[in-house]
This record gives structure tokens, sequence and C-alpha cells, in this order.
């Protein structure tokens, strides 16, 4: 975290405007970003161009005012609102003789702030590692600088030792400890499947209020605070619903637009919980003018991870902070506060009611030549009662409606 008896960091963000996408919501979640990460953002600057400077990623005129103003008001970080080259850092470094990151420095730097476990330290440094390796030759002696500094937390280097072939050996074995750890995650989910639990993942952007959901169903106590990527590591807790049905709630890290394609990968694993749920809560900011687009990057997200398959119900958070009385609730999109609840009920009825129809509850007699179906029904289901006729096993299940096709032939009619 910040150091509280050292001053914040003064930056200044910069941007080019290409037209590729809307730079004005990008710079100001960069402000949050810079904010999350400990600077304090003095200014911005933006330059209109077809694409950006090869050397400077801005012209060197622009260049030049930025250098001018930094120097007559301390700024000591530059943040670029886009992904930079080791040479256009270097360039931009010697040019202004300022420190420069861009955005995907910056979100690295915040992950390597929040990661608490020792998954989350590894995945956080595979990711940073994968990034620098072909940003070496670029960089040249800057790989000498140890950690000072919003960009330069994390693993830390020492003069070039962090060469190709070190970075690699080192992203090599981050690899193999990631696969074990993901090997346990299989072997956990496993058990969970063996023991008939059903999970609920929490999915959407950061800062959506989806820990403070999480701790207002399970009356728990999940770090929540207002500020971007709050939570990183993937927590679970037990969610017991009206009807009786406990469910597995899970809540994710946090997503943003243009999410740097090293995280999609690295912490594939804190969002692949989704990819293995029953449902999926999509919760949004219902106040924020940008509630669309967020919830657009959620479902390109999920739809990359396979989930396009999983019911999925859309939670828009905060209505307290709206003008107006929101919108009735429905089974596909709920309006709450998380910060209330009272006006919890509507998602847990919503939550019952999708469950319900993934589960079906079957009246079987099953031939005892045919023990394989017995077999599929307690591992992928829950046996409500089972009795031994003369004619073959009676049994009473709840199960998957996707095994509903393959079970019917032995289902007593009424």
């Amino acid at each position: 975290m910040q150091d509280s008896l050292k001053p914040p960091e003064r930056a200044v963000l910069v941007a080019v405007d290409t037209g590729a996408y809307d730079y004005l919501s990008s710079l100001s979640e960069l402000r949050e970003l810079a904010k999350t990460a400990g600077a304090e953002v003095v200014d911005s600057f933006i330059q209109n161009r077809p694409s950006p400077d090869n050397a400077t990623y801005v012209g060197e005129g622009k260049l030049s005012e930025i250098q001018t103003f930094c120097q007559e008001n301390q700024v000591s970080l530059l943040i670029f609102d886009d992904e930079l080259t080791g040479s256009q850092t270097r360039n931009i470094e010697e040019f202004t003789g300022i420190r420069a990151v861009d955005r995907t420095t910056l979100i690295l730097d915040i992950f390597a702030q929040r990661a608490r476990s020792h998954e989350g330290r590894l995945q956080v440094e595979l990711a940073q590692q994968k990034y620098r390796l072909p940003r070496l030759l670029g960089l040249g002696t800057q790989l000498s600088r140890l950690g000072g500094g919003i960009g330069t937390r994390g693993p830390g280097e020492t003069k070039l030792e962090s060469d190709r072939r070190h970075i690699r050996r080192r992203i090599h074995a981050l690899e193999e400890a990631l696969e074990e750890l993901s090997a346990q995650r299989a072997r956990t989910r496993e058990r969970r499947k063996k023991n008939n639990a059903i999970t609920v993942a929490l999915v959407g952007y950061t800062n959506v209020g989806k820990s403070t959901l999480l701790n207002q169903l399970t009356s728990s106590e999940v770090y929540v605070q207002d500020q971007l990527f709050a939570t990183l590591d993937p927590t679970a807790r037990e969610l017991t619903l009206p009807n009786g049905q406990s469910v597995i709630l899970m809540d994710t890290v946090g997503l943003i637009q243009r999410l740097p394609h090293q995280l999609v990968e690295a912490f594939h694993s804190t969002l692949e919980v989704a990819a293995d749920a029953d449902l999926i809560l999509l919760v949004c900011d219902y106040g924020s003018p940008d509630r669309e687009r967020q919830l657009d990057v959620a479902k390109k997200l999920l739809d990359e991870l396979g989930c396009g398959e999983i019911p999925m119900i859309t939670v828009c958070n905060k209505i307290d902070q709206l003008d107006n009385p929101a919108p009735e609730s429905n089974s596909r999109r709920v309006f709450i506060s998380a910060k209330d609840p009272k006006t919890l009920p509507p998602l847990l009825h919503a939550i019952e009611e999708a469950l319900a129809s993934r589960i079906c509850t079957m009246d079987l007699l099953l031939p005892y030549s045919d023990g394989s179906l017995l077999h599929l029904i307690r591992e992928k289901g829950q046996v409500l009662s089972e009795s031994y006729e003369s004619d073959g096993i009676r049994v009473k299940a709840s199960i998957n409606r996707q095994y509903q096709k393959a079970l019917a032939p032995y289902q007593i009619q009424d």
C-alpha cells in the first residue's frame, strides 16, 4: 500500500485521441486508476492524432509543452493512457527527464499492491514478467531501477540480471507453480460437484459493489473499499436462500475496459469460477452513465471464458443514489442497493427461480443391470430417496436438467 508518511506522487495523464475509442471515458478511468495507485493527478494532456507517434507517443511539440508544465508544477510522473513500447518509454524519459509509465504498468502496479494470497502474488509477477520481456531492449538500463514508486513495485530486478534468459526462466517457474495451484482448484471444484454444491458467481466491473453485496447476503466481512480493484483474490461464502437451499456465492476480480491481455491470461483463475458456476450475477452500478458499456465489457469477457450458456441475472446496484425510483425488478434484471437489505428479497427470489429452472426432480426406476445410471445421479445430482424393488432401484433425485433427457426412459409415469 501507499506509504502514509510519503506525499503522493504528482502525476500528469497523457492520451492520444485517434477516434478508436471514447478517450474521455478512458481518461476518467485512468484518473481513478492513478488515484488508486496512490498518485495525485495534477492535470491531463490530450493530442488529436491519427495514430500515436512511434518514437514519443505524442509529438515533440506536445511533449515539450508537457515537460515545461511538469517542471513548473513539481510533477514527477507521466501516466500514458495506452501501452508504450520500451523505446517510447526510454525516449520520453530522456526528453522530459520525468519517469513515464503506461496504462498497463499502472494496473499491474495496483495489482502488485493489492495481491494478498500466494497465488495472487504469483499471478501478478507472471503478468509483470511477461509484459517486461518484449520491452527489455527498449528499456535498457531502466531495468536496474529498484521499487521506489508507481510502476516499479513487484518482482524487482537489479542491473541487467533480468535479461531475456533470466525472465524466461522465471516465467517458466511461475507458470509451473500456477499450474499446480490450478490443479488444486480443479480438485476443489470436483469435491464441490460431488457434494452437489451449487455455485453462484458475482461478476462485474470494478467498484460496482460486488463485495458489499457478498457481505450483505452472507453476513460476511470481506474487505470493501470505494476504490478500483479492492478485491483481487476470489472469495467464497455460503448463502442460504429463503427456501432453505444452500449455495456457494463467489466474488471475482473486477473488470475494466481495455483490460491488458496479460491480466486476462494471468487472472483467468479468478474468473474461471464463473465458467463453472450454475448461475452468474452480473453486477453493475445503475447510477453510472457508463453502465451499459461496463456491462458490455463484462459480457464480452464472459463469452471469451465460455460462459455464454450459463444463466445470468443482471443486478443493478446503487439505486439508493438515484433521484428517481428504480424500475420494477424481474427475473432477468433486478434493482437493488447492496447497502440496504430491504431491497434484496427480489434478488434472492430471482436466484431461487433461476436455479429452479436448472434443477428438476425425477422419480426413476433404474434396472439393476445398469448401475452406471445411479452413479451418474450420485455424481451430478442429489438422491432424495432410494429403495430396492423387485424390478429395479427406485430413486427420487434432484438433478441438472441437462441430464433429464438421458434419464427420461426410466422415469415413472404417474
